[in-house]
C-alpha cells in the first residue's frame, strides 16, 4: 500500500499542465501507487458469475486479457449505443468547450487533464469514432478517432475509476451530457473483459450472499444491534426493543450495513432505534430485516444488470414479510438506484401499497410507484406536524454545516428535508459556500467504490473541494460537525477532515435527532449516544 503524501504536498497542484506536446492519444497511461485500486479477488468475481475471474495486478503488463478481448469491448459497446441512447447522444453532441474541465473534485485536486470529464470520456469516445464514425475510420487521429490497444484499454481503466460518478459535471454542461453514465457504461465494458476492482467485488459478492456489503451472518447483524440496545439504555435509561424478521408488520426498514458495524454511523443505526422505540406507542409498527441487511448496493458500480440484481433483495424481504411499504436509512448510491431506477429494474411493486405515515397520516405521493420512503423526510413530516419532542440545546456544543451528498442532491432533489431536520435538532448551523452545496455539492471523493485503502492518495485528492468548503466554515465560524445523510460519506468523511481540517468530527442526521430526542420515562441525560458530555452536564460526568 502506498504511503500518502502529507497535505503540504497534495496541495501544490499545477492546473495548467498541457494535453501533451505530442498529443494526448500517444501518451500512454502511468499507473500510480495511492491512486488505483486492486484487482478484483477470482474468489469474489467467481461468486457472482463475473466474467473472466483472476488474479491479476494493475502496475504490471500482462492483465491476463482474454485472447478476444478486442472483440468482447467492441461488441458490448455495439450493444451498449443501440440499448441506451443515451450514450449514443453523449459520444456525438460533446464539443469540448471545456464548461465542465474545473467542475469535478478529482481534476481540481490532481490537475491532470484527463481527470476533466470531458476528457475522461474522450477515452472512450475515440474508440467509439474509430469504430462507429465515417470520420474517425477515414480519418484515424485526425478524425478523432483510435485503435483499441491495450494501452488505450488500461487508460480506460485507471480514469474510468477516477470517477466517483458524481454528476456536478452534467449539471454545468451546456449540452446536459451525463459523463457519469459514460464512466458506468464504461466500467461496464472493462468488466466484460475481467477488469474489476476487489473493493467493489468484494461487497457485491458478501451482498449477493448475505444480503449486505460487509458478509455479516443474520445471527451477528442481530448481535450488534442487541449491543446498540444497551448502549442507548446506559445514555437513556430506556431499553428499546426492535424485532427482525417479522411477519405481518406494516413497515420494512432497510438502512446501509456501514450503520451497523462502522463508527460513526454506529451512532446514526442508535438514532434509528430510539426513534422508532419513541413512535412505537404512536402507531409505529417496523421490522428490520436480517436478510436485506443492505440498502447500498455496489452492483451499481459494475454493471446495471448487477445493481438490479442485488436491490431485488428489498422488494422480494417485503413480499416475504406482508409489509405495506418500505423505509430507508440514511444512504447515498441507494438513493440514487432507488429514485432513478427501482421502479423499471425491480417493479411494478404491485403488492406493496404507497406510503402513509401511520403518525400523521401524509400520503407520501413520491413514493407511489416504488412504495419506499427516505426516514428523513418520514422524520421531517413527524417535526412538521409536532410529534417529536426536542430539546435542541443538547446540542448547544455542537456547530453544524450540512454536507448534500451526490446522490440525494443531484439524483433525486432531497435538499430541504434534510436542513429542516437539522435546524429543528440543533441551535448552531452554518451553510457552507453556495457554489459547494445543493445541486452544486462537492463530493467525498471516495464514492462509486473507490472508498478502498490503497487509493487514499486519490481519495485525499479527490476530497480538497469539499474540505475546502468545510474548512471555510470550521475557520469563520468555529464549525465542528459535518452531517451528513450517506453512508459513504461517515465511513470516509472522518479520514478526510483529519487530512484537511484537523478538529472536524462527522455525524449523521439521526443521531443529532436522537440526541434531541426525549424520550418517555428517560433518566436525566448526562451524555450524547458517543458518551460525551452534554452542554452543562461536564462536571456531573466528573463526578
Amino acid at each position: 500500500m502506498a504511503d500518502t503524501p502529507k497535505a503540504t504536498e497534495v496541495a501544490t497542484i499545477d492546473h495548467y499542465r498541457p494535453l501533451f506536446e505530442q498529443g494526448w492519444m500517444n501518451k500512454k497511461a502511468e499507473i500510480k501507487p495511492g491512486i488505483y485500486c486492486y484487482g478484483a479477488k477470482p474468489k469474489n468475481t467467481n461468486a457472482v458469475g463475473m466474467p473472466f475471474p483472476k488474479d491479476w495486478n494493475p502496475t504490471e503488463d500482462d492483465w491476463h486479457l482474454p485472447e478476444n478481448w478486442k472483440s468482447i469491448f467492441k461488441e458490448g459497446l455495439k450493444d451498449r449505443l443501440d440499448k441506451f441512447r443515451s450514450l449514443k447522444i453523449f459520444m456525438d453532441i460533446c464539443v469540448r468547450c471545456g464548461a465542465c474541465a474545473d467542475k469535478c473534485h478529482f481534476f481540481i485536486g490532481s490537475g491532470d487533464p484527463k481527470n476533466m470529464p470531458v476528457m475522461r470520456a474522450e477515452l472512450l469516445r475515440s474508440i467509439y469514432r474509430k469504430e462507429h464514425t465515417i470520420g474517425g475510420k477515414l480519418l484515424g487521429k485526425f478524425g478523432g478517432g483510435r485503435e483499441l490497444t491495450e494501452d488505450a484499454l488500461k487508460e480506460m481503466w485507471y480514469y474510468f475509476y477516477q470517477c466517483t460518478e458524481c454528476r456536478r459535471c452534467s449539471l454545468f454542461c451546456p449540452y446536459g451530457i451525463d459523463t457519469a453514465e459514460v464512466t458506468i457504461l464504461g466500467r461496464e465494458l472493462t468488466n466484460l473483459i475481467g477488469l474489476n476492482i476487489d473493493w467493489i467485488a468484494g461487497p457485491v459478492a458478501n451482498c449477493n450472499r448475505t444480503g449486505n456489503h460487509l458478509g455479516i451472518q443474520p445471527h451477528a447483524y442481530v448481535g450488534m444491534i442487541d449491543f446498540f440496545v444497551d448502549e442507548i439504555e446506559d445514555v437513556t435509561g430506556v431499553r428499546v426493543e426492535p424485532d427482525f424478521n417479522r411477519k405481518g408488520a406494516e413497515i420494512l426498514f432497510v438502512t446501509p450495513s456501514g450503520d451497523v458495524f462502522a463508527d460513526p454511523g454506529t451512532y446514526t443505526a442508535m438514532g434509528y432505534l430510539m426513534l422508532f422505540h419513541y413512535l412505537k406507542d404512536m402507531g409505529l409498527d417496523i421490522t428490520w430485516s436480517t436478510y436485506a441487511s443492505e440498502g447500498g448496493n455496489f452492483g451499481f458500480f459494475t454493471s446495471h444488470e448487477m445493481a438490479k440484481r442485488l436491490n431485488a433483495k428489498m422488494y422480494h424481504e417485503a413480499k416475504r414479510l406482508g409489509v405495506k411499504y418500505i423505509i430507508g436509512g440514511e444512504c447515498g448510491h441507494m438513493w440514487r438506484v432507488l429514485n432513478q431506477y427501482m421502479d423499471t429494474w425491480n417493479g411494478p411493486a404491485d403488492f406493496l401499497e404507497a406510503p402513509v405515515s401511520p403518525i400523521t397520516g401524509t400520503v407520501f405521493e413520491n413514493a407511489k410507484t416504488t412504495k419506499m420512503i427516505h426516514l428523513v423526510e418520514f422524520t421531517a413530516d413527524l417535526i412538521k406536524h409536532n410529534k417529536l419532542k426536542l430539546d435542541p440545546s443538547r446540542n448547544d456544543n455542537l456547530k453544524v454545516t450540512f454536507h448534500d451528498s451526490c446522490n440525494t442532491a443531484r439524483g433525486m432533489g432531497f435538499l430541504e428535508e434534510p436542513r429542516y431536520v437539522l435546524k429543528s435538532v440543533c441551535n448552531n448551523f452554518y451553510e457552507m459556500p453556495p457554489e459547494t452545496i445543493r445541486e452544486q455539492t462537492f463530493c467525498c471523493g471516495s464514492g462509486s467504490g473507490l472508498n478502498a485503502g490503497e487509493d487514499m492518495e486519490l481519495r485525499m485528492r479527490g476530497g480538497l473541494p469539499r474540505a475546502n468548503a468545510v474548512k471555510y466554515v470550521h475557520e469563520k465560524h468555529g464549525v465542528n460537525m459535518l452531517a451528513c445523510i450517506c453512508a459513504i460519506d461517515r465511513a470516509v468523511f472522518p479520514e478526510l477532515m483529519d487530512y484537511w481540517v484537523p478538529g472536524m468530527d462527522v455525524t449523521g442526521l439521526h443521531e443529532m435527532v436522537a440526541n434531541a430526542l426525549v424520550l418517555d420515562g428517560e433518566k436525566k441525560r448526562t451524555t450524547n449516544l458517543r458518551g460525551e458530555p452534554l452542554p452543562g452536564m461536564e462536571e456531573e460526568e466528573d463526578v
